[in-house]
């Protein structure tokens, strides 16, 4: 699979942007032209520069108001063209993109727009070049691919074909099976970005919002299926207008667009399609959440902390400043290795899966950052990785229910677990800084098959947090991923949570209170609102007030939940799952943010 991306999708100079695409691993670029006009680099030097990278230029776009207009009009046109025609040549470009007309077009007429479709085509093919017509989203009279075919066939010329785009066709609802009537050698190029789903005009929807495959909504290896099989042989190529990538590093960006046209070739081979598609190796689809680590300078307040929620030190290891604590499945390792001057924070994730080594092979396919950590003789050595937020994924072998981890016997000192009503990890919130949000949606989508949920905003007291859950069909990992929104420092009342699963909070609560828990507080207009919402038993309502206990229904059963205190930059949740209740209390966040603002 050759793979492209636009010169638009990334920040800085156009010589920078080249240098990203090629570390990244792309095969060629298509050239935005405002990124060459304002160039300090001429076309030559450009074009030296790309192939001493490797790199192919495979289309200049874009060229815009060409069809549809009245013939005085085209006049000029025709001499822009002839002036660009002449530049790609310099490069050697052989793509150009032709936008359909928004500003100027006057006629709607497909014999017009053919005809001069046609003649463009003439003069391109002195030049040798082949235009790609491609139906914007938000054209004047030609909006839908299946129209800008009508009109290419009606050209009838050898260097006129059609240019798909993903975005233009998904974001209106057209359907994109239509797409495999076309000839596969009139496919001249094929641009793909995703997005979220939102309801707003076309035009700012993708001039701000475009993502890359597997960060939005759309199905993506659907419509790249019905691109193969139509027998399309050129470029995979990525057209992201995003406002947060034009503010990031170009390097960055560059190997998550990568990142993410691999995943996307791992579905296209799953699917058949394509010849060349490679699949990546086995997803290790999590069992469980193997363990939490808090690290930080001090970490004897998080243990304490730990100690009155019911869990039980384990020990601490052999040969590293580590120790652990354990209740039913959960397990929280406290690291104070490394961490002078840090407070308390979630530094790392480990997962349950069935081969740590294949997912470990799966994550270096995805050029996920590997990180190394020490392990003596005698020691299991896990796979890690960092995800974008520098938070070091860890894999581990699932041992089954019941069963310590093979890891547990590498910690001394400590007791064993006496019974206890945590369960285990319930789910994980991590706070995501505003640059790296969609990333991480990718991130834990490729490299563990977790499964994106429709995003929620919820409001607090410095505004909107959106929250994005990733989880797997089953529910045993459950993540739970909250944007940061940009200005506020990690920590501002947006810390990061562990959230564990009990078989009776109100107990879990009380037992704790003996050993001197204090939660979160709960005001008391929360259970007078609680009261309005619900037909609830006042006795009910009274014993979730003295334990600062919330309660949400849905129409599958019941969550009780409460929250501890903040320290550093973590804190714990004890949760309770009635009946098939599967979401996250997700009206009771509003009262958290802001209890924790009072508290901080």
């Amino acid at each position: 699979m050759r793979t492209s991306i636009a010169t638009v999708c990334l920040s800085g100079a156009l010589d920078r942007k080249l240098h990203a695409a090629a570390d990244a691993g792309f095969d060629g670029v298509e050239i935005f032209e405002p990124d060459l006009v304002v160039s300090q680099h001429s076309p030559e030097e450009i074009a030296a520069l790309a192939d001493r990278l490797g790199l192919a230029l495979d289309l200049y776009q874009p060229f815009r108001d060409a069809e549809g207009v009245d013939d005085a009009s085209f006049g000029d046109v025709v001499r822009r063209a002839r002036a660009k025609f002449a530049l790609m040549n310099r490069m050697g470009i052989d793509t150009m993109l032709v936008c359909s007309n928004v500003a100027t077009a006057t006629r709607d007429s497909d014999d017009v727009s053919a005809r001069q479709l046609a003649a463009l085509g003439d003069v391109a093919g002195e030049h040798g070049i082949r235009l790609a017509y491609e139906a914007l989203a938000w054209g004047r009279f030609v909006d839908d691919y299946r129209h800008a075919w009508r009109i290419v066939e009606r050209a009838d010329h050898p260097q006129v074909g059609v240019c798909l785009d993903s975005f233009h066709i998904l974001s209106r609802g057209h359907d994109p099976a239509g797409i495999e009537q076309i000839p596969g050698d009139k496919i001249f190029f094929l641009q793909l970005a995703d997005a979220p789903v939102l309801t707003m005009d076309v035009l700012s929807w993708s001039r701000h919002h475009r993502l890359f495959p597997g960060e939005g909504g759309f199905d993506l290896p659907a419509f790249l299926g019905h691109v193969l099989r139509a027998g399309y042989e050129g470029p995979i190529s990525l057209e992201v207008f995003n406002d947060t990538f034009r503010q990031t590093d170009p390097e960055r960006t560059a190997l998550q667009a990568r990142r993410s046209l691999r995943w996307l070739e791992d579905h296209a081979a799953a699917a058949g399609v394509g010849a060349g598609m490679e699949p990546l190796p086995d997803v290790q689809h999590p069992t469980a959440f193997g363990f939490v680590e808090v690290k930080g300078e001090d970490t004897s307040p998080v243990e304490a902390l730990l100690g009155q929620l019911g869990f039980t030190f384990r020990g601490r290891h052999r040969t590293k400043p580590v120790r652990l604590w354990s209740a039913g499945d959960a397990y929280v390792v406290c690291n104070e290795q490394h961490a002078r001057d840090s407070a308390p924070s979630l530094a790392a994730l480990g997962f349950d899966v069935t081969d740590p080594r294949a997912g470990e092979r799966r994550a270096e396919a995805l050029a996920a950052p590997t990180r190394f950590r020490q392990a003596y003789a005698g020691e299991q050595e896990l796979p890690t990785f960092a995800a974008p937020d520098g938070t070091e994924i860890m894999l581990s072998a699932a041992t089954g229910s019941g069963r310590e981890p093979g890891w547990v016997d590498e910690f001394e000192g400590g007791s064993p677990p006496p019974g206890s009503t945590i369960l285990g990890v319930d789910h994980v919130n991590l706070v995501q800084p505003w640059q790296h949000y969609d990333e991480a949606a990718l991130f834990y989508e490729s490299v563990l098959a977790l499964h994106a949920q429709p995003a929620q905003e919820v409001a607090g007291p410095a505004g909107l947090v959106l929250s994005r859950v990733m989880r797997t069909a089953d529910g045993a990992v459950r993540l739970a991923l909250n944007l940061l929104p940009a200005g506020l420092a990690a920590g501002a009342g947006l810390p990061q949570h562990v959230a564990f699963a009990t078989s009776d909070v109100r107990a879990a609560v009380e037992h704790g209170r003996r050993h001197g828990l204090r939660v979160l507080d709960v005001p008391d207009n929360y259970y007078e609102d609680l009261t309005a919402r619900f037909d609830l038993d006042p006795d009910f309502v009274t014993s979730l007030r003295s334990l600062d206990l919330l309660y949400d229904r849905d129409a599958d059963g019941e969550f009780l939940h409460c929250y501890t205190r903040t320290i550093g930059d973590v804190f714990f949740e004890l949760v309770e799952r009635r009946q098939a209740y599967d979401g996250f209390g997700a009206p009771n966040a509003p009262v958290r943010l802001a209890a924790q603002t009072v508290v901080a």
